[in-house]
């Protein structure tokens, strides 16, 4: 199995698959309404509708470093206001964040093999011993997704109650 290959079907399997910890990304992201979506509760830094849009600023991150762009913060901030609660705005996080990850699945599955043990293009690579690699980073990324798919099952869980 090519690297592409296996690090598309360890993100399917986080976003929509079965893996092995537990619930898909998706699957979790259906169960909570626009309410419970934006609703802070007591103590918590974040809210879910957040947390989907730190994800998404991520992904679309990670993908602007794979088309050849210098590691940042994502250009939409590191952790993005989720503004005012509205159910057409709670369904555009979790679609654009599905769109995304279609874009970025069909460019892991597109990128060069010889490709994925480059550094990604970043400023600051002595302080990462030379640059983390692409194939690190798309790792990097499954990694997080499944963090923050903890802390929405969570945030629903006390919420809901």
């Amino acid at each position: 199995m090519t690297t592409s290959e296996q690090l598309a079907q360890e993100l399917e399997k986080v976003l929509f698959g079965d893996p092995w910890y537990g619930t898909p990304v998706y699957t979790l992201l259906d169960r909570v309404s626009f309410e419970i979506a934006f609703e802070k509760p007591a103590g918590s830094a974040h809210n879910i509708a957040g947390i989907v849009l730190h994800m998404l600023a991520w992904t679309e991150e990670v993908l602007d470093r794979m088309n050849g762009l210098p590691s940042q913060i994502p250009s939409s901030g590191d952790w993005p206001d989720p503004g005012e609660p509205t159910e057409q705005k709670w369904q555009n996080y979790v679609d654009d964040l599905k769109l995304l990850n279609v874009n970025l699945l069909s460019a892991i599955r597109n990128f060069p093999e010889e490709e994925w043990p480059q550094p990604v293009k970043d400023e600051r690579t002595e302080e990462h011993n030379g640059g983390i690699s692409f194939e690190a980073t798309v790792q990097g990324l499954i990694q997080h997704d499944i963090y923050h798919a903890a802390q929405v099952a969570l945030l629903n869980k006390i919420i809901n109650g």
